[in-house]
């Protein structure tokens, strides 16, 4: 059995978002031309146009919020990194101190 679904490429996709965002066509011309659904179209459009918003936004502000929870989480790793070890100081001295008295 054939697969009846066709894969677009993403080039493919802008260009036809393009003439939708442009309104010079309809969807239904646009469906024709391109042999796509309307809705798919429709689809392509709403996509492109929330994707425009974050070509203008501002970039530093979301690589201050990355590095800002890399911090968060290098903290966090730290904190356990640390217990762990406290644990392991307090434990191996007790580990140690019976394997002496076992080995006597």
């Amino acid at each position: 059995m054939e697969n009846l679904r066709r894969k677009h490429t993403p080039s493919f996709k802008a260009k036809v978002a393009l003439e939708a965002i442009r309104e010079q066509k309809t969807s239904a011309e646009l469906a024709s031309m391109y042999q796509v659904h309307p809705n798919q179209i429709r689809n392509w459009k709403a996509t492109a146009t929330k994707g425009l918003v974050d070509l203008f936004a501002d970039k530093r502000k979301k690589g201050d919020q990355d590095r800002e929870e890399l911090i968060q989480e290098l903290y966090l790793q730290l904190g356990q990194l640390n217990a762990d070890l406290n644990w392991l100081k307090k434990n191996l001295g007790l580990i140690l101190l019976r394997h002496i008295i076992d080995y006597d």
